[in-house]
């Protein structure tokens, strides 16, 4: 009939098609597109408000329809906070910078203090 049997590595809508037993590593695309960003970005003179909006509105909708369809682990999810975390702090490539605030406190909503991430 000539139907060939391929292995389930194709991706549909941005989504694999199969999910094994390592997931971690089968989301490791979500991270890669994440750093892709930040590391495009690092280049430009962002303040602290200009960084807060790229995460609100570039950094998070990345995972977000991912995140609609499959429970992520928390590996995966600690990786994107992390990087979250060094983007909206971080000083120049070398530096880590200072921490102002604690990460818990930044994802409150602002109603209670937070910035909402």
């Amino acid at each position: 009939m000539g139907v060939h049997h391929v292995m389930g590595t194709g991706k549909y809508l941005g989504l694999p098609f199969m999910i094994g037993k390592s997931k971690s590593s089968i989301f490791s695309f979500i991270k890669d597109r994440i750093w892709n960003c930040i590391n495009s970005w690092k280049g430009r003179s962002l303040s602290k408000a200009g960084k807060e909006i790229m995460i609100k509105l570039a950094l998070q909708a990345i995972p977000a329809y991912i995140m609609s369809i499959f429970i992520l682990p928390d590996v995966v999810v600690n990786e994107i906070e992390r990087m979250l975390n060094s983007f909206l702090w971080g000083g120049r490539s070398n530096s880590k910078g200072i921490r102002w605030k604690a990460w818990d406190k930044l994802t409150c909503s602002k109603d209670v203090g937070g910035l909402g991430f």
